[in-house]
């Protein structure tokens, strides 16, 4: 058994996420920790919502709340949108928690004893018309490196390219839109990266099983230019963590707050110590996930995140840490694998909040269940390039795939036994050649399907997953016991005994992609909940698992198909406004 550390990026407080987000992050991280819990493992799935920042202030504003009362209520919108897409956290915090606070200023602390933060005077805009400095977010302009008109004043979100408020052509403030600007000198908190830089390449280098995409960016960030930069961490803003030394005061950093990219990977952390406090426990729960000197040396810690986060997580976050590590007091444990996906387009274009172009997370739990969509998108997953949703795909994949195939053997199967057997599982009758050639293919397949989980190819594991469903199909269309039952009804039995044995091992194999279905396959056979965790060691033993006389019912359908009717109309809703 090993113990597994799962952390998605953390949503942004200031609005509902769409689909191109839970993809790139939640889902599947939530699919690959529900593998390996029924795999055995012990897993621990941490997220939280990131709280602090610019666009926190700014939506807060718009709502007329204080970022407080804004954060309050969206932590609570944002949870409740996760437990709707069965998001299996061990616990979802928040980045804005007292226990954020103390640990972002305790390993800042660290790092300053390790000499590696730097005060330094820099000129950043500042806003006439707003009385105040335009930290990050607050300001908007166009990219200096690929012309993007919309960039931010820290990244622009076209190339990615990490950026400071200076650097924007034509910049004006976020707020009032004024172009009333001017540079002014302030002091702030540098993070010297640079310093870190021969230990960050060496340990990048030596994770040869990452993704193409993930090591691609990491030394893209590493290499582009004069190398990686020493990087602000601290900003001329109200709502944040307070910039301190440990629980001392920082001389001169009065009335700042640190950077939202330096608190929010913390937030794993002190989401994970969060988790310990709500189940009763002392430090030492949480301490045996993160800090190697404290027994997390056996941990495999696993980050998934879309690709505009990865620099972070292979950089910024990394260097904290190794920072924090530098003289042995305290050894923090690094990530083992970053998991990075590209992009989810929307129909050949982007998903858009303002023009309403695209389904958001919310939308999609109104329209469909939540089966639906996580099939589609982790069969889909964005990992070796950009993928485009459209409802002529989306359509055909839960038709096909789950109504057609795996909805479609559940109800023929049991509808049949009902009408021919009753609503018990068959006695008569040995399975065959027939049956040991099924066993055969599906021990095959599992073996790829945990392979393929093991590295993380989820669109792979869920092709193999489907392969599975096909073999049943193939099986029972073969076999063809409403036939046979005229003429052999103890083969016919058989048949059905090792078809209600299929549909069993279904719905444990197929519960990290629809764990919905999975459920009500598990209740129809009325079998205990926890028998979904119950993942096959031998195929041969897991079909037989059901025996002659145990009851079953006819469940309601699985998964109904999405008419061309329906597409059409789901298609013009989410459209979008010119």
């Amino acid at each position: 058994m090993t113990r597994i550390l799962v952390t998605s990026a953390l949503p942004y407080i200031n609005g509902i996420k769409h689909l191109g987000n839970l993809v790139g992050s939640q889902l599947p991280a939530d699919a690959y920790s529900r593998v390996m819990r029924q795999r055995g493992h012990e897993v621990l799935f941490i997220c939280a919502t990131d709280e602090h920042g610019t666009p926190t202030e700014l939506a807060a504003a718009k709502a007329g709340k204080t970022p407080a009362e804004f954060c309050d209520e969206m932590h609570g919108v944002q949870a409740g949108i996760a437990d709707g897409f069965r998001m299996s956290f061990d616990h979802f915090g928040r980045s804005s928690s007292a226990r954020n606070h103390r640990l972002t200023q305790h390993l800042a602390a660290r790092l300053a004893e390790a000499g590696l933060i730097e005060e330094v005077s820099e000129k950043q805009v500042y806003s006439k018309a707003d009385g105040r400095f335009l930290p990050d977010r607050y300001i908007e302009g166009e990219c200096p490196n690929c012309g993007y008109a919309k960039a931010r004043g820290d990244q622009c979100e076209n190339c990615t390219k990490q950026l400071d408020p200076t650097d924007l052509i034509n910049p004006y403030s976020a707020i009032s839109g004024s172009t009333d600007l001017e540079v002014r000198e302030t002091k702030h908190l540098h993070l010297r990266q640079s310093a870190m830089r021969s230990k960050l390449t060496e340990w990048i280098e030596s994770k040869s099983d990452w993704p193409i995409l993930t090591t691609s960016i990491a030394k893209k960030w590493l290499n582009d230019g004069d190398g990686l930069q020493d990087r602000g961490i601290t900003r001329d803003l109200d709502w944040g963590v307070p910039v301190r030394k440990g629980e001392a005061e920082w001389p001169g950093m009065e009335g700042k707050v640190f950077y939202v990219w330096f608190d929010a990977p913390i937030a794993y952390i002190a989401a994970t110590a969060e988790w310990a406090d709500a189940e009763g426990l002392d430090d030492a729960a949480w301490e045996r996930w993160w800090r190697d000197d404290k027994g997390a040396q056996d941990v495999r810690y696993v980050e998934f995140m879309a690709k505009d986060n990865i620099p972070f997580h292979t950089l910024s976050f990394p260097a904290t840490m190794m920072g924090a590590s530098a003289d042995g007091a305290e050894s923090w444990h690094l990530v083992d694998y970053v998991k990075g996906f590209n992009w989810l387009n929307y129909e050949g274009g982007k998903f858009s909040t303002s023009s309403g172009r695209g389904v958001f997370m919310d939308q999609a739990l109104e329209i469909l269940p939540s089966d639906y969509w996580r099939w589609w998108l982790l069969a889909n997953a964005p990992e070796s390039a950009d993928t485009d949703f459209t409802w002529e795909a989306f359509q055909a994949g839960v038709n096909k795939d789950l109504a057609d195939v795996l909805g479609n053997f559940v109800s023929r199967v049991t509808k049949f036994c009902r009408s021919r057997f009753g609503e018990e599982v068959p006695s008569d009758g040995a399975y065959g050649e027939a049956e040991t050639a099924v066993i055969a293919e599906i021990s095959r397949r599992l073996k790829a399907y945990e392979a393929h989980w093991d590295a993380i190819e989820i669109r792979k594991a869920a092709a193999e997953l489907r392969g599975i469903w096909v073999a049943g199909n193939e099986y029972l269309q073969a076999a063809a016991p409403w036939a046979a039952f005229k003429t052999d009804p103890d083969r016919a039995a058989a048949t059905v005994r090792f078809a209600l044995n299929l549909t069993r091992l279904y719905a444990i194999l197929s519960r990290p992609f629809v764990p919905d279905a999975a459920d009500a396959m598990i209740a129809a056979l009325k079998l205990p909940a926890e028998t979904a965790q119950d993942w096959p060691g031998d195929v041969a033993a897991a079909l037989e698992a059901l025996p002659g006389g145990h009851a079953f019912e006819v469940p309601d359908v699985l998964f109904a198909k999405i008419t061309d009717e329906a597409r059409e109309a789901m298609a013009a809703r989410f459209a979008g406004q010119d």
